[in-house]
Parts: structure tokens; sequence; C-alpha cells
């Protein structure tokens, strides 16, 4: 019912995942020296979890974004929220093992913390950076009369 107007949007789902990996995986590696060089072992641990979780997560975002181009608005909608609600559900989950199965001397909890929140934060950035560049026009529902 609703087609994209997009020339190609499976080409844009890429190009958005190149736009954001692109700075993320600048900002982790930065993060893992800046973790090693801080707290060592611990430190590169809680970094390279941070790298993982991070680039996993907001992939599933712009996998979900790509297998929804062509469906009714609505139920994007609720596909998005239903993956958004399961991933924090997960998030939680996975904070809890590590914090119980791990200690601060293995995964170093505040690296783990501060690389996770700049390596999202260049993520967005990137991938607000490579949406701007792209030129589509977003398909509007019918007028009801």
């Amino acid at each position: 019912m609703f087609k994209s107007l997009a020339p190609n949007p499976d080409q844009h789902g890429a190009d958005l995942w190149k736009g954001a990996i692109a700075p993320a995986s600048i900002v982790a590696l930065l993060g893992v020296l800046g973790g090693v060089i801080a707290k060592g072992k611990s430190g590169f641990w809680g970094a390279l979890l941070a790298c993982g979780v991070v680039i996993l997560f907001l992939s599933i975002h712009l996998l979900i974004s790509r297998l929804t181009v062509n469906m009714d608005p609505i139920a994007t909608m609720a596909i998005a929220m239903f993956s958004y609600f399961t991933k924090i559900l997960v998030m939680g989950a996975f904070l809890l093992v590590i914090s119980s199965l791990t200690t601060q001397s293995t995964v170093n909890r505040p690296t783990f913390g501060i690389c996770a929140l700049a390596i999202t934060s260049a993520w967005l950035a990137g991938e607000i950076s490579a949406f701007r560049k792209l030129r589509f026009q977003l398909p509007l529902p019918p007028v009801q009369k």
C-alpha cells in the first residue's frame, strides 16, 4: 500500500549503516585503547563489551528499518516499538548477567559506561550525517475524506 518513493530503499539502509559504523568504529578503537591505558585488562574488557553491545544493538535498529521499508507506517511503528522494548529488556538482562558473573577487576564498569555512551554518540552523529546526505521523499498516507 505504501511504497517508498526512494530509488533504492535497501541502498539507503546500507548508506546509513556505513555512515554510522565509521565514526563509531573510530571511537570504539579509541575507547579500547583508552580503557587499556587507564584501567589495564579490566578496562580492555569493559570497553570491548561496550563496543560489541552498542554496535549490535544499533545495527538491529537499522536492520528493522530496512525490513519494514515497504510496510504500513502503523505496522512499522509497532515493530519499532516492540524491538525497542525487547532491546531494553535484553540490555537489562545482559547488564544483570555481566554484573553478577564478573568482578570489577575483570570488567571495569565505568569504562564500559563511558565507552558505551561515546560510541552511541558517535554512531548517532554518523547516522544523522548520513541521513542528511540522502535525498529521498517519505511516502504520505492517502487523504481520507
